[in-house]
């Protein structure tokens, strides 16, 4: 008889059923393993990988593994730094970039899932010729800037906003920007340039 606790059961039952369980888990996995293989998933990883983005309209080939981080994969190894990594932690937005119209948190996003859509950066915007984004000319010409760290996500924000409100209200500026961080504390100069640049450029600003 094996010796019980003081709730009825003893500890050979247990391992044996703990036993069982991880028996049943392990021929569930080898199952799902070989349903896979008979319909032909390709199994990814852990080593690199071939990964294709487009990156402000130009193709860029990497080989990295699937867990790299659009940010990574396009700071480290694209050598575009001009989002930078801050929080790490998809909380400050000082990474944000756009894809296919939409802003993400790239430390938070896996630049294998971003692959055939349109990635644009901060790094992008201005003209071949220097000529800035009018966005990024409305923080020069407003100040509105401190330690810039933040700032190429708060200009990449704001393009996204105004290509979505060509002419926002300050209601509409403050929740397109509210994903954003400052940890300086210009968010009045931050929306003093949203609304200039939206004014700058006679209700819109050009995409990327």
């Amino acid at each position: 008889m094996s010796p019980k606790d003081g709730f009825g059961f003893s500890r050979r039952d247990f391992l044996k059923t703990a036993g069982a369980g991880s028996l049943a888990t392990a021929v569930t996995a080898a199952g799902v393993a070989e349903a896979h293989a008979q319909a032909g998933v390709r199994a990814l990883g852990p080593g690199d990988v071939p990964v294709t983005l487009t990156v402000n309209g130009r193709r860029i080939d990497l080989r990295i593994e699937p867990r790299v981080t659009l940010l990574d994969a396009i700071r480290n190894r694209a050598d575009l730094t001009g989002n930078k990594r801050v929080c790490d932690r998809g909380a400050c937005g000082a990474c944000t970039m756009i894809v296919d119209g939409r802003t993400v948190y790239s430390c938070s996003t896996l630049a294998i899932e971003v692959q055939g859509k349109q990635i644009r950066t901060v790094d992008g915007l201005a003209s071949a010729n220097g000529t800035l984004h009018p966005v990024q000319q409305a923080f020069c010409d407003v100040d509105g800037l401190m330690c810039g760290f933040c700032t190429p996500g708060f200009v990449v924000s704001t393009i996204a906003l105004l290509e979505k409100h060509p002419n926002p209200t300050p209601e509409q500026a403050r929740k397109g920007l509210d994903g954003n961080i400052c940890r300086c504390g210009t968010f009045v100069r931050v929306m003093e340039a949203a609304m200039a640049a939206a004014t700058s450029s006679a209700g819109g600003v050009r995409r990327g």
